[in-house]
């Protein structure tokens, strides 16, 4: 894991709902609902989660039947499920994966230099915001 967490939702957790946090989330019980949030979210290997889900940055490393978007980074653990489509600039995945969906790889708008860019490339960047 690469960020503390402040927040940890045990193996024994159950929760319905929406989730919405600052910093970091570890989930390790099983969890339905929605998530938000700018922060960093952990899913344990053990861990089910059955939501949509939009945060900065996630690690799955437990089973997630939803949709997940993540602003900077999505990582897949060997032992991740995902059951969903995924949106993200940053996408890494493990060996051993399973994955059932569509991946779209997002870029930042602010990432596009309007001075440099030729007419069709421009059209071509504005079509994938």
């Amino acid at each position: 894991m690469t960020e503390n967490n402040s927040t940890v939702l045990g193996s024994e957790t159950s929760f319905k709902g929406t989730m919405r946090f600052n910093d970091s989330l570890k989930i390790d019980g099983f969890f339905e609902g929605n998530i938000e949030s700018d922060g960093f979210l952990y899913i344990e290997k053990d861990a089910e989660v059955r939501a949509q889900i939009k945060v900065r940055t996630i690690i799955v490393g437990g089973k997630v039947i939803g949709n997940i978007e993540a602003s900077e980074k999505l990582e897949m653990l060997e032992s991740g499920k995902i059951f969903g489509n995924i949106r993200t600039p940053n996408l890494k995945v493990a060996e051993g994966v399973e994955f059932d969906g569509e991946c779209e790889m997002i870029r930042n708008p602010e990432d596009i230099d309007i001075f440099s860019a030729t007419v069709s490339q421009l059209k071509q960047s504005v079509k994938s915001v």
